[in-house]
């Protein structure tokens, strides 16, 4: 009987531990101390410090599995290969052992272990790893034959991230068999021999342009083909030698070290003699429910089976990625999570089933799925049961947030192709009949039009043509979209219109005969709609689907798919420059907010060394001048009015970090006196003091004194330990899904953002208030105290914040016993809560999607606000004329006598429109025997004028409305067709449309009652006189 992938799990694990391998926990999925990650991607990133000496490890052996997330395929999640989120098993060695020890235990457990053949097994090392070799081959007893060399592409690891370890690695891969394959066999020398070839770009198999580059393709199967699914990767062992940096140098480590990873998808696939990872115990039982939910059969059809496996893939991902505090956003890590969300919805919607379907059966369906996620994972994973409501809950509020983006997005999307088609149509139809109108003019028999009129008129329609053209187009169908492509592609059409009507005029001059003049204007209209069709119908411009993206959140991907539908490409190349330059604004903006500081060569540069921070303990200490930094460059000394940057050997300032503002105060010096009104640290360790030269000069190698201010210092951690406890407090109320998300720890306030995805209730505001004040009365000690990193979060310490932790971290703890607070802080705090004296939240807000925002005062700051809330009650109350018990009563009279008033008038609105209602009704004409009643009404809203609409065609019986109103000086028409003339193809949505085209406008709605704006009040009037002609020519239209 094949083991479950918690066997596998099980066993791997107690292997390593049995020699002598430390088990440590998987970390989170967020990064903790690595800004230069977005995900945890690799079993080792929790291990970077030890790999590269920043840090000394808990043991020189380390096992772990680790979640992993990875970004680069979600686009091919669904195939048999790709997965977002998987588990990684993997062995860590520290400076322990090195190549031989990796092989040897990874060639035993996979033989011994799990039992699997060495006949199906083959190995692939770098191309000029001969140790690597040599262990394979001589050790394990592997046939060369079996021993594949590659290069970086294949056989080179890391960094994980922008910078880190990374090295040679040797894979074990397993063969499912000739029959899965290509081919036949590429030999090691036909492979060896392509990976010493001058390497080029590649795109892989997905069409996107890879990281790596490729040498010559090897022709014939081998354990990294690509063309087929025959091997499968099982385990790859990296040898860590060497760090590189961000510019992509490599140096060599303090120590070689060991990291391996196995997939645990991977090995179950294998293990349980199945093909892909959905066959396997991890998917079986979340396909199952998904079958359940749709009606459908696994197996039976290759798109359901796709559109199965990305849901299935994706839930999982969501679920693990929200259990680890990530929530839907517009960037980073959250636009992660909302890309897979929604196309797991695209997919749901081809089985029938999500929001964004309308479907009878299920409008929901993430939440179902993640819940048989749950059941499956909780039992190696236990927060997942814990923080299932929350879950379950995003998902479903994101799923929701998505049916309405999809609707509105579509609905625009839709509306702009089908009036970018009108439009083209109406133009190239108006120009190519008119011309013909005029040509049979001209040719009539008995005299006809002379060559000079019918050249005069051909001008004109190309001129109106164009007017048409720049009114209905730029200002009118897309009105919403102010796009620079757009533009250009009706100057485009705008330039040959003008080049042919100058060549009209021109003959004009020469007197030209009929037949030259005939020839010369149908010419000229057939070139402008020829432009006119090349550049409107291609395809949507990349800035459309940009805004569409930006603007409303409507994903590229939906708006490709849309606009296939009706028959148009996407320029998604455009769109990328879009992105690109909107990334490029904001790093330029970034830029100009940062100011001119010194960069961080010059800091480095200076050569001092670390600060020694000594704030902790006091507030007034004895230095040296150690760097001196004026305008961005070093320097040996700075005068009175100077500013400057300093640099102490040791230092009482804290330096702005973790959310925590610098301290501000003075430094003394023999012959001068600085201001310091910021501390920071620009490079690791280093703090400088950037203030102003008050008086005298400050000299590198001067004696100092530096001391900070303690009024804002006592300030500053009060509202520091007051974001610690409102923390605590939240994750109490609300649930332990809450996580610090970023912070503002500043003297007279603090801010702190968390994960959550609806705003507060009145009631659980107060219950955190209260709860945080409640702690500052009982007067709680709060204890500081230093530990190895692993070691606090081992015992519950919570390090949310990307900061980059070193060894040795501070943890800062409140507690009456049992603990109330325990986090991994650098930052300054009281020495008891009491200190804080009062704490006071002044607001409560989104940040966006499942983020929120609580600010807050404390100390004298609360006191301050709480006599300015009473002061601002008793004014009001004079103001009444009562007394601050009675405000609330006073108020609600005030607002009940208001509303009265509201209802009166709208309902004297309501009177007065329906008796002009009744006065237009004789205004009714009959257009080829169908009533038409058009009129302009006073209302103040749409919903009074659709209100007379609706009055009018009960009276009316059968016929066709069409109201127009000016409201916030934007015109607005409503078109109503009653259910007998719709059924003879009377049609409300294109009635109005082309009624809104002169107010330079669109619309939309449904044939029976439909809606429009437009740009130009007044015109107005003109396009009520239009619908009588509309209505004749729309008649009988399907």
């Amino acid at each position: 009987m094949s083991m479950t992938a918690d066997q596998i799990r099980q066993a791997f694990l107690d292997y390593f531990q049995a020699r002598g391998h430390l088990l440590m926990p998987s970390s989170s999925l967020i990064p903790a101390g690595d800004p230069t990650l977005l995900l945890t991607t690799a079993g080792m990133v929790q291990f970077k410090p030890y790999f590269t000496g920043l840090a000394t490890p808990p043991s020189r052996r380390l096992t772990s599995c680790q979640k992993c997330f990875r970004t680069t395929d979600i686009d091919a999640a669904g195939d048999y290969k790709h997965l977002t989120f998987f588990e990684m098993l993997g062995n860590f060695s520290v400076g322990d052992y090195f190549k031989e020890g990796a092989i040897q235990y990874a060639w035993e457990f996979v033989t011994g272990h799990l039992r699997l053949p060495p006949s199906r097994l083959w190995v692939t090392i770098y191309r000029d790893d001969e140790e690597a070799f040599r262990l394979w081959h001589e050790r394990m007893g592997v046939p060369a034959e079996r021993i594949y060399r590659y290069g970086e592409r294949d056989n080179w690891w890391g960094p994980a991230g922008l910078e880190g370890p990374c090295g040679p690695c040797s894979e074990i891969h397993y063969d499912f068999g000739r029959e899965h394959g290509c081919g036949d066999m590429a030999t090691v020398e036909e492979v060896a021999q392509a990976a010493l070839q001058p390497i080029r770009p590649f795109d892989d198999a997905q069409g996107r342009q890879a990281q790596g580059e490729r040498g010559e393709e090897v022709k014939g199967c081998h354990p990294n083909c690509d063309r087929c699914g025959r091997f499968v990767e099982l385990w790859n062992l990296v040898f860590m030698q060497f760090f590189q940096d961000a510019d992509k140098k490599r140096s060599p480590l303090p120590v070689p070290n060991i990291d391996t990873g196995m997939g645990l998808e991977r090995a179950a696939t294998v293990v349980q003699g199945k093909h892909t990872v959905y066959d396997t115990d991890l998917f079986q039982q979340v396909i199952g429910r998904l079958c359940d939910l749709t009606g459908k059969s696994y197996g039976q059809d290759k798109e359901t089976d796709y559109a199965i496996r990305v849901v299935a893939e994706h839930a999982r991902g969501a679920t693990f990625l929200i259990n680890d505090g990530v929530v839907p956003a517009n960037e980073g890590r959250g636009y992660v999570l909302r890309r897979i969300i929604r196309r797991a919805i695209r997919y749901g919607r081809q089985l029938g089933l999500g929001a964004a379907t309308g479907s009878a059966r299920s409008q929901i369906l993430l939440p179902h799925v993640a819940r048989a996620v749950i059941e499956r994972m909780e039992g190696q994973y236990p927060d997942l049961k814990k923080n299932e409501g929350f879950i379950l809950r995003v998902l479903e509020l994101e799923e929701e947030r998505f049916g309405q983006v999809y609707g509105e997005g579509k609905r625009l999307l839709e509306n702009a192709i089908i009036a970018h088609n009108q439009v083209l149509e109406t133009i190239a139809g108006l120009v190519s009949k008119r011309i013909d109108v005029e040509v049979g003019k001209a040719r009539a028999h008995g005299g006809g039009t002379p060559p000079g009129r019918l050249l005069k008129d051909a001008y004109l329609i190309l001129k109106e043509a164009g007017d048409s053209l720049k009114e209905q187009w730029v200002q009118g169908v897309f009105q919403e979209f102010k796009l620079g492509e757009l533009q250009e592609r009706v100057g485009q059409v705008l330039k040959v219109a003008d080049q042919q009507m100058r060549r009209i005029d021109s003959l004009r001059r020469a007197q030209p005969t009929l037949e030259e003049a005939v020839s010369v204007a149908r010419e000229a209209g057939a070139a402008v709609v020829s432009k006119l069709r090349q550049v409107m119908s291609g395809s949507l411009p990349g800035d459309v689907v940009f805004l569409l993206y930006d603007t409303y959140g409507f994903p590229p991907e939906l708006t490709q798919e849309i606009a296939r539908e009706h028959g148009l490409d996407v320029d998604m190349e455009g769109f990328r420059r879009e992105m690109a330059a909107q990334r490029e604004r904001a790093r330029a903006a970034a830029r100009l907010e940062g100011g001119a500081r010194a960069t961080a060569d010059v800091y480095k540069a200076l050569g001092v060394g670390a600060t020694r921070f000594v704030g902790y303990e006091t507030l007034i200490q004895p230095t040296v001048v150690v760097g001196l930094v004026a305008n961005g460059e070093a320097v040996s000394q700075a005068t009175a009015g100077q500013e400057v940057e300093v640099v102490l050997r040791e230092t009482p300032f804290y330096a702005e970090m973790g959310g925590q503002v610098g301290d501000a105060g003075e430094v003394l010096l023999p012959k001068g006196r600085v201001q310091v009104y910021d501390a920071q640290m620009p490079v690791r360790d280093l703090t400088v003091h950037r203030g102003k030269v008050l008086e005298g000069v400050v000299a590198l190698g001067d004696d100092a004194q530096a001391r900070v201010d303690p009024q804002r210092r006592q300030d500053t951690a009060r509202n520091h330990t007051a974001t610690h406890l409102l923390h605590a407090a939240l994750r109490q109320v609300l649930g332990t899904h809450v996580r610090q998300a970023g912070s503002l720890v500043a003297p007279d306030r603090l801010r702190f953002d968390f994960s959550h995805i609806a705003a507060l209730s009145p009631e659980e505001m107060w219950a955190v208030e209260s709860m945080v004040n409640e702690r500052i009365r009982m007067n709680v000690p709060v204890r500081k105290r230093e530990t190895g990193y692993a070691q606090a979060v081992q015992e519950g310490a919570l390090a949310f914040f990307g900061d980059m932790y070193g060894e040795r971290v501070r943890v800062v703890e409140v507690a009456n016993g049992e603990p109330f607070s325990v986090e991994v802080c650098g930052g300054t705090h009281v020495e008891r809560t009491g200190d804080i004296g009062l704490f006071l939240i002044t607001s409560e807000q989104s940040i966006g999607s499942g983020a929120r925002r609580i600010e807050a005062v404390t100390g004298r700051f609360a006191e301050v606000l709480i006599r300015e809330r009473f002061g601002l009650l008793e004014s009001v109350a004079q103001v009444l004329k009562g007394t601050p018990q009675e405000v609330e009563a006073k108020v609600k009279a005030l607002v009940d006598a208001l509303e009265g008033e509201w209802r009166r008038r709208q309902a004297l609105e309501r009177e007065l429109a329906r008796r002009d209602a009744e006065a237009l009704l004789s205004a009714a004409r009959e257009v080829d025997g169908v009533k038409v009643l058009v009129g302009r009404m006073e209302v103040s809203s749409v919903e009074a004028l659709r209100e007379v609409g609706d009055h009018l065609r009960d009276r009316l019986k059968s016929g066709i409305l069409v109201l127009g109103a000016v409201l916030e000086e934007r015109p607005v028409l409503v078109a109503m067709v009653t259910k007998d003339l719709v059924s003879k193809g009377y049609d409300a949505v294109r009635i109005v449309r082309e009624a809104a085209y002169v107010m330079g406008g669109s619309g939309g709605g449904r044939p029976e009652l439909a809606q429009a704006g437009g740009r130009h009040k007044e015109k107005l009037a003109e396009a009520l006189g239009k619908v009588a002609e509309i209505v004749r020519r729309s008649r009988g239209k399907p």
